[in-house]
């Protein structure tokens, strides 16, 4: 018989719900226990996916457990792929001797004297005759079904099993979560560095684009150029180039990435939807750019970002 003691079941309780913020959607959680003649071994592994999927392998007679067990699942994680393997086999302590079938015994007999009145055929059912028929004596891994398939407790342990295995697989899913988190701030504080750069570097641009198109011009030129169509390139230049609004996102959004990392719900999606808008800014910049300095820090930017995004991918 199974039996959990009560300081077991607040520890379990305590782990699940301290963990931190960041959770990974890959885990392995495995548990065994023995109950009713069976050892039965729990194994829990989760891969990437775009919902909470649960996909259950276990004995037939167990499948009408199947739903509160997958809720109890879907209580703890929010996404990925999680395939539950639950398996029995016989414990040593179950070695019972077979067991008469007393109503199979009964049948047989009953059979053997309708078979004497109806057709008047002679002769007596000897034991060693009974004993050779099928179904009358029960094997002890029947014996011990049957009793499983008639213990209404198996709901109760089969969840108290399958919650410890359910319990390493949130630790190592947490464990590896927070990998991620650290690698992913740290690769956003990096972005947040060639941000200020550029908005260092911004205000140059124009200033620099100003001054080497006036020397070119006046390296062209026989006389003094005109100043107002010079001026007019030089607003042209400069709304073109504008890349405030751009910077002003950026950043926004920078800091909201931060923000989901301490979050405690399921962030995966929305800092996938981040690094979307984040590269469609840092595009933008890059297609505005007319200035070597701004195109590496673009490409740096574009860098981090896919290494921020493979790195998300696998946040649950």
């Amino acid at each position: 018989m199974f039996i959990l003691v009560s300081t077991t079941i607040i520890r379990y309780n305590s782990v699940m719900d301290v963990m931190p913020m960041s959770f990974s959607m890959t885990g392995y959680g495995q548990y065994s226990l023995s109950y009713g003649g069976y050892n039965v071994l729990f194994e829990m592994k989760s891969v990437n996916h775009r919902s909470c999927e649960v996909v259950f392998r276990m004995p037939r007679e167990w499948t009408r457990y199947e739903e509160g067990l997958r809720k109890m699942i879907q209580r703890k994680l929010r996404r990925g792929r999680i395939d539950v393997f639950i398996t029995k086999e016989l414990s040593a302590e179950s070695n019972l001797s077979p067991i008469l079938n007393e109503e199979v015994v009964a049948s047989y007999i009953e059979a053997a004297k309708e078979l004497q009145l109806r057709y008047g055929m002679e002769g007596n059912l000897q034991i060693s005759d009974l004993l050779s028929l099928p179904g009358v004596l029960l094997k002890p891994e029947e014996v011990v079904l049957r009793v499983a398939a008639e213990d209404e407790a198996w709901d109760t342990t089969l969840q108290e099993g399958l919650g410890y295995a359910l319990e390493e697989l949130v630790e190592m899913r947490a464990r590896e979560g927070s990998h991620l988190a650290e690698d992913i701030e740290t690769r956003i504080s990096s972005l947040q560095a060639y941000h200020e750069e550029m908005v260092q570097l911004a205000p140059s641009v124009v200033v620099e684009y100003r001054n080497k198109l006036r020397q070119r011009l006046t390296e062209i030129s026989d006389g003094p150029f005109d100043e107002h169509k010079f001026g007019m390139e030089i607003a042209i230049f400069a709304d073109r180039s504008n890349i405030d609004e751009e910077l002003t996102r950026l950043s926004s959004h920078l800091t909201q990435c931060k923000q989901l990392l301490i979050s405690p719900d399921p962030i995966g999606r929305k800092l996938d939807f981040l690094i979307q808008e984040m590269n469609r800014e840092v595009n933008t910049i890059g297609s505005k750019a007319h200035h070597l300095t701004l195109v590496n820090l673009v490409m740096e930017m574009k860098a981090e970002l896919e290494k921020i995004r493979e790195q998300a991918a696998n946040l649950e």
